[in-house]
């Protein structure tokens, strides 16, 4: 008897921790938030691209701003944007801050892919978007962290368009992480 009290016990608090990490993105919607309103696009794969909704370049061509020619990196990897030491580390810092133990601990294993969109006259990061599948862990952090993300990015990195960089209509750059 005393047996199956404890399993029943072990039982229910499987199953509240399954509950609790609710799936956020399963369909296609909009999150309507206190300061902002972002867009959840789940395509039939099920793969999610979450972006702020007010973002203007989430499905525009990357494009030569003088001929409207769409623009493909070449074989011979030509730099849109000047080396420097302090962006990767800072950009990569800021996903590992936002996400709290818990979270890190939910999403360990699987990698966030983080896409930039900079102003190639500025070099400021203009948009933020992100990819995941709808069934990994990372569907069930909050788009408040999202958000975050996205914010310490607009106002904590930027960097520097070469000459081919601002010939553009935009800067992509793009990475996948896992929060640590």
């Amino acid at each position: 008897m005393m047996k199956n009290i404890i399993i029943a016990i072990c039982l229910l608090c499987c199953v509240a921790s399954v509950s609790a990490q609710t799936n956020y993105y399963t369909t296609t919607k909009t999150f309507y938030e206190n300061d902002y309103v972002y867009q959840c696009d789940v395509d039939a794969a099920k793969i999610v691209t979450l972006y702020n909704k007010s973002n203007n370049l989430m499905y525009i061509q990357q494009v030569y701003k003088s001929s409207g020619e769409i623009f493909i990196m070449p074989d011979n990897y030509i730099p849109l944007c000047a080396d420097d030491n302090w962006t990767r580390t800072k950009r990569l810092s800021i996903v590992n801050n936002a996400f709290s133990s818990s979270e890190k601990q939910r999403v360990r294993g699987k990698k966030l892919s983080v896409t930039m969109y900079i102003s190639p006259d500025t070099g400021k990061v203009i948009e933020v978007s992100f990819l995941f599948g709808n069934f990994e862990p990372y569907a069930t952090i909050p788009v408040s962290v999202y958000r975050k993300i996205e914010m310490e990015l607009k106002n904590n990195v930027w960097y520097t368009p070469t000459t081919e960089g601002r010939k553009l209509n935009y800067i992509a750059l793009w990475w996948a992480q896992e929060p640590r």
